[in-house]
């Protein structure tokens, strides 16, 4: 049984939907959720799942810090980003290197990078002109939205379709394909 981390800054949907995935799982459980927002409601929701939580500041995010100490007291094999807007630190992404996926929502290396998130990747492709978006699911590097990618999922966009249009038709495959494939990338550890 490997143990995740999730890590989230927001609402925590996707975090729900894996703690769900995994509740009962012989694979994989969410040991612990981890997060940079103390108003995130990630926390909420993982709380009333029975995960543990975690607020952590950007001086605990560093080498030999609290988010260190958490992932080795619950004995963390696998971190998920789900929804998490800092850079990992490079001392991290080489201790779980091929360990740490995040889930970007559109089709990288377009739309990607910092500041590139939630509603300010649908605002840009929809602006574009873009016929199809979709959601990137790849390993964590030192480089925002950089690292292998592991899977894309495609979705049509409509010339009529708005920006909150294209983020319900992404988050569809989110929540279909993020938790699978997590658990797909875990069994070949």
């Amino acid at each position: 049984m490997k143990n995740i981390a999730v890590f989230a800054s927001g609402s925590g949907t996707n975090a729900e939907n894996i703690i769900r995935h995994f509740a009962g799982s012989d694979v994989a459980r969410v040991a612990l959720l981890l997060s940079n927002n103390p108003e995130a409601y990630a926390l909420v929701r993982a709380e009333r799942l029975g995960v543990p939580t975690a607020v952590f500041s950007r001086v605990e995010f560093g080498p030999g810090a609290r988010v260190d100490e958490l992932l080795a007291q619950y004995k963390i094999d696998y971190i998920v980003l789900a929804g998490f807007l800092w850079l990992v630190p490079s001392a991290l992404t080489a201790r779980y290197r091929g360990r740490i996926v995040n889930i970007h929502p559109a089709l990288l290396p377009s739309y990607g990078g910092k500041g590139m998130y939630g509603m300010r990747v649908h605002e840009a492709v929809v602006a574009a002109g873009e016929r199809e978006s979709g959601i990137t699911i790849h390993h964590v590097n030192e480089v925002y939205d950089s690292g292998d990618i592991i899977a894309q999922y495609r979705v049509a966009i409509e010339p009529t379709d708005t920006p909150d249009d294209v983020a319900t038709k992404v988050h569809a495959l989110e929540y279909r394909y993020f938790p699978t494939i997590i658990e797909q990338e875990i069994k070949k550890l």
